[in-house]
């Protein structure tokens, strides 16, 4: 009687189709978990500039902007205008947005921050004066 030692094809077959499962699995689980921290990092720049405009801007002038940038909201990290594509705001395509409301020669009294979210609903926050 002769005794062999080894693999037949069938378990290697059967290995390789759990392995590439696996990977299949992994490489699905990362991209989700990438959409989410972008999608946590577009919530930090709305939250930054929601808090910008209410806590400094307003405080200070009474109304709020027309537009917003890095000039006239100074005390924020120039780079949280930027959304995770690297688009400004303002900008066409980019995921944030900002809506000025009741203007008159530059001065609002409403507007709507925005972020399009990959994973969830849009993120958005309003003024609260």
């Amino acid at each position: 009687m002769r005794n062999k030692s080894g693999f037949t094809i069938l378990e290697l077959i059967i290995v390789i189709a759990f392995a590439s499962l696996a990977v299949v699995l992994f490489f699905l689980q990362k991209i989700n978990i990438d959409a989410m921290n972008r999608d946590k990092d577009r919530k930090i720049a709305i939250n930054a500039m929601y808090y910008a405009l209410e806590e400094g801007y307003y405080q200070q002038n009474g109304y709020y902007p027309e537009t917003i940038s890095e000039s006239n909201l100074k005390v924020i990290d120039p780079q949280l205008f930027s959304d995770p594509s690297g688009i400004v705001v303002g900008e066409p395509g980019c995921s944030y947005t900002y809506e000025a409301a009741n203007c008159e020669d530059g001065e609002c009294k409403e507007y709507t921050l925005r972020a399009v979210l990959e994973k969830e609903d849009d993120y958005i926050k309003k003024n609260r004066n």
